[in-house]
């Protein structure tokens, strides 16, 4: 071993400004979970997606130069990119467009009804989920707050319900209800409820014993307060992800409810709509049914990346 003599040390001495310095700069929990879900490729991606397939839902059928309903009888059945000289400008001239996706039996343009149908889907999903999330989040934090006979009877509750076949529960809602765009965000809603109330009602559980709940309740603060203030917003990592994953589990009931006939009503279009419609004639034209069904399969795949991505980011073992 090579000898290291003592003039080629220095004595530093005490550091005393530095030693009590962060190594690190300090940063918050959100902070800290938005900057490893950005390092998500998959996810960003995902989101991205799904910010496009809302806003082009919300937007292009403005923009269309077809209508949704309007039917061209000399166009039914046409092919990808098929032009169309029926539409009129101010002048009265016909104008040449294009139909992107072709038409259905009917005549009408089959890319304007997906944007359209999109709307009505995601219109029914972020209600249904919207709904779940409040009625949810107040039966789980008053349960899990509580505690005792007040607990058991409402997870008896939750019990009963999840101890029916939700889809059979929706089926007989959806035949006894009026059709309409809410009357299946209720029936969704009516047992889409219970699993976010048992799981908000298990983070509250975990969380009403913590010092600062205790402190909380030593300052003379109400228990609906306690909930509101600090019980819940401590769980919201966890509700973000299961609303997340929520979501396409919505869509793909309204498509299926709609795939039977018991969906939107009509005029209005759905993309459970449009697939029971190009489901008949897919032997012959099989665009018909695979682009409202790559639209729900694009759409739910990306719903579920994304909570997959934030249920990762919002998980502090993960963290390095």
């Amino acid at each position: 071993m090579e000898h290291i003599e003592k003039n080629k040390f220095q004595w530093i001495g005490p550091d005393p400004e530095n030693r009590e310095g962060i190594s690190r700069p300090s940063t918050t929990f959100l902070r800290d979970a938005m900057g490893r879900f950005a390092k998500n490729k998959i996810a960003i991606v995902c989101a991205a997606m799904i910010i496009l397939m809302i806003l082009g839902s919300i937007i292009i059928p403005f923009f269309s130069p077809f209508e949704g309903r309007e039917q061209h009888y000399s166009h039914t059945n046409a092919g990808v990119w098929t032009a169309c000289e029926q539409l009129k400008d101010a002048d009265g001239n016909p104008e040449l467009h294009h139909h992107v996706f072709g038409t259905d039996t009917l005549g009408r343009d089959l890319f304007t009804r997906v944007w359209e149908g999109g709307r009505v889907s995601l219109f029914i999903a972020f209600a249904a989920v919207f709904i779940n999330f409040i009625v949810g989040i107040i039966y789980g934090g008053i349960s899990g707050y509580f505690g005792g006979t007040l607990d058991n009877i409402m997870m008896r509750v939750v019990e009963v319900i999840n101890g029916i076949p939700y889809l059979i529960i929706i089926v007989l809602l959806m035949m006894i209800l009026p059709p309409g765009l809410w009357t299946i965000v209720i029936a969704y809603a009516v047992t889409g409820w219970t699993g976010m109330a048992r799981l908000v009602r298990g983070q509250i559980i975990s969380l009403k014993e913590q010092e600062f709940v205790i402190a909380a309740k030593a300052m003379g603060g109400s228990a609906g307060r306690i909930i509101a203030r600090h019980l819940i917003p401590n769980t919201l990592s966890v509700v973000i992800v299961n609303v997340t994953l929520a979501i396409p589990s919505a869509i793909f009931t309204e498509a299926w409810l709609s795939y039977l006939g018991l969906g939107v009503p009509v005029p209005l279009s759905s993309w459970g709509t449009l697939a029971q419609a190009g489901q008949t004639a897919f032997q012959t034209y099989p665009l018909q049914l695979v682009v409202p069904a790559a639209a729900i399969c694009i759409t739910m795949l990306s719903f579920n990346l994304l909570g997959d991505g934030l249920r990762d980011a919002f998980d502090p073992k993960l963290r390095k």
